[in-house]
């Protein structure tokens, strides 16, 4: 059974603070071009939290790739730092931690793999909504 490539789009990030606002307009702007508007909102939260982990844990540029395959949207969220990330117990007073918890919970399948040049969190969510 043969997968359906679709539209996609990639961007690339340098680590700055700015960049998780410049990563979800980017998202937000092209899922409403592809009328993907009942998962917009979800894939920007999920996006913002992964970029944001990049962030806290790298120096190196970030990655973002969006793309339909089949009835699917893969999110990719790429860094130079191949450690992948690990999932936190986070207590109820605490300000972070859940990043991957909201991705595993919103998310069809989730995981990391890591290339040539660090690793790559990625998601999939129903591109149905």
């Amino acid at each position: 059974m043969g997968s359906t490539l679709g539209p996609a789009a990639e961007w690339s990030f340098p680590a700055r603070p700015d960049a998780v606002r410049a990563a979800r307009a980017v998202v937000r702007e092209v899922l409403g071009g592809w009328g993907l508007h009942p998962v917009v909102d979800i894939t920007v939260l999920l996006v913002s939290e992964l970029v944001t982990n990049s962030l806290r844990y790298t120096g190196g540029p970030i990655g973002v790739r969006v793309g339909l395959v089949g009835g699917c949207l893969l999110v990719e969220v790429s860094d130079p730092l191949p450690d992948p990330p690990r999932e936190r117990a986070a207590a109820p007073d605490d300000e972070g931690g859940r990043g991957l918890q909201l991705v595993a919970l919103s998310a069809l399948r989730w995981g990391t793999r890591r290339g040539k040049s660090g690793k790559t969190v990625w998601f999939e969510l129903s591109a149905a909504g």
